[in-house]
């Protein structure tokens, strides 16, 4: 899709139709139009705040109006949409009022569309402005149609950002942003929705390798012999059920000289999870292709990243495998030794997330990174504590979380802090090796960081980012498509940002 920067006057943008934007009045009930809808009710001889004084339009967040100018107006119609209350006026409410629009207007074949949904207020610049509805664009008009035989959906060929004269360069620029983090999150939207049979271990390491050389990163795959050889237990010992071949993925981004160690992120890239001989229930077992949603998120914050060119060294470690029933799967009950000489005692075998990663983590922390980041669709705990909105964050280290927290709010994604008390190490003792896998359904969600907490070092700021409530949708909504929704690629990718600035 086609997105620039335009700064012509209203009466002359062309199209298919017009966004504009429309909030309640601070501590009122009222609708105030912003300066682009002002100038299409001017167009319009009034006809926008008729509509607003019936009560036909309240500015809710999200609500759509839609209005034929029959010739007044050089686009065919207009379209407004609420961006909420004035005092609270986000780019994350810009974001979704532009996908819920740009979504709607897809879904009515639209070609061509301008968006003049704000100009940003003193809770927002301009350019956040900008770039959140180009985000929106893009995140808004995602879906995963290519395996149906029916007729393809019209898709949107352009989109046109209104900027005030004089901003141009500064409009372009956040576009751009917006375009790389959007992106991204779709790239890795993809990669969740795809099935299992498509998206194997070996098929996820050649996409993510295949992105990484477009964008001139340095990647490695690791295969079993090699694991074997850094004496990788986890990830090994959930690979055994499976036929297909583990792999671990590196992608690095160089943005600062090679003696700085920089970011880690790590991945959980189970590409199919049964449970292995501790089986799922059969409900609901088809969303497990999801179950690699971390190693998604890694490996689309990495491409974000190499598009925006931080001046910092981010490094990614994927650990990517099926957990499968077979008669060579782990069971309860065995004792695997992870890379960096632990064991963890088996209790279920649909834990498996958290053995992968202590692999991931020892790598990371081995070569010295700090601070390190995981990613995981870990818990189903992790949804009964906090629902399908916040993801849970666990971390070593206050400072960091209060980062991640920051960089998620900037890019709408909700992230919220667990406790991490040392009385929790109780439940993860083990009577015949370092650490027991798991305890009591009691806290565990938090029993499963803890476990994880012994594969970093005490000194290296670590944050261990739970998703499994937030990484896929259920059914489709106003803003988005039903499926994966690649949450914590832009908070990832803002976070190195901003340490890049520090």
């Amino acid at each position: 899709m086609n997105i620039q920067s335009t700064t012509r006057e209203i009466k002359s943008l062309a199209g298919d139709a017009l966004v504009v934007g429309a909030l309640r009045k601070r501590g009122s009930k009222e609708v105030a139009l912003t300066s682009a809808a002002q100038a299409v009710n001017d167009s319009l001889e009034g006809l926008l705040q008729e509509i607003t004084n019936a009560g036909e339009f309240k500015g809710g967040l999200g609500e759509i109006a839609t209005i034929y100018t029959m010739g007044k107006l050089s686009t065919r119609r207009v379209v407004v949409v609420g961006l909420g209350s004035q005092e609270d006026l986000t780019g994350q409410s810009i974001r979704r009022a532009s996908a819920i629009a740009t979504r709607h207007l897809q879904n009515t074949a639209a070609r061509q569309i301008v968006l003049a949904l704000s100009e940003g207020n003193g809770n927002i610049s301009l350019q956040d402005s900008i770039q959140a509805q180009a985000e929106g664009a893009l995140l808004g008009s995602y879906n995963f149609r290519k395996y149906q035989t029916r007729e393809q959906e019209a898709k949107l060929d352009s989109i046109e950002i209104v900027a005030p004269k004089g901003h141009d360069s500064a409009a372009k620029a956040a576009i751009a942003r917006g375009i790389a983090m959007a992106e991204a999150t779709n790239f890795a939207r993809d990669l969740i929705n795809e099935p299992p049979a498509v998206l194997t271990p070996t098929e996820l390491a050649n996409r993510a390798t295949s992105m990484a050389r477009k964008l001139g990163m340095e990647y490695e795959v690791i295969d079993k012999p090699q694991m074997e050889e850094l004496g990788m237990g986890g990830l090994l010992g959930v690979a055994r059920g499976s036929v297909q071949p583990p792999k671990f993925i590196i992608l690095r981004y160089k943005g600062a000289p090679d003696g700085e160690k920089g970011i880690a992120l790590v991945g959980k890239g189970i590409t199919f999870d049964t449970g292995g001989i501790s089986i799922k229930p059969a409900a609901n077992m088809d969303e497990m292709k999801g179950d690699m949603g971390g190693a998604a998120a890694v490996i689309g914050a990495m491409q974000a990243i190499a598009t925006l060119k931080p001046a910092i060294n981010v490094t990614a470690y994927i650990s990517s495998t099926e957990n499968m029933p077979s008669g060579s799967a782990y069971v309860p009950g065995d004792i695997l030794r992870i890379m960096n000489g632990k064991t963890i005692e088996i209790v279920n075998t649909d834990a498996e997330g958290r053995l992968v990663l202590a692999d991931g983590l020892s790598y990371a922390t081995r070569e010295g990174h700090s601070p390190i980041i995981d990613v995981a669709t870990l818990t189903g705990a992790i949804v009964v504590a906090l629902g399908n909105n916040h993801s849970g964050l666990f971390s070593n280290n206050e400072q960091l979380t209060q980062e991640i927290i920051a960089a998620g709010k900037s890019v709408g994604e909700r992230f919220w802090a667990m406790p991490m008390d040392n009385d929790f190490n109780d439940n993860i003792k083990s009577e015949i090796a370092d650490v027991k896998q798991t305890s009591t359904r009691a806290g565990s969600s938090i029993t499963a960081a803890k476990v994880l907490q012994n594969f970093v070092n005490e000194e290296t700021p670590w944050a261990h980012l739970d998703i499994a409530g937030t990484s896929y949708v259920d059914s489709k909504k106003p803003h988005q498509e039903k499926g994966a929704t690649g949450v914590a690629v832009r908070t990832l990718a803002e976070f190195a940002v901003n340490q890049a600035k520090k």
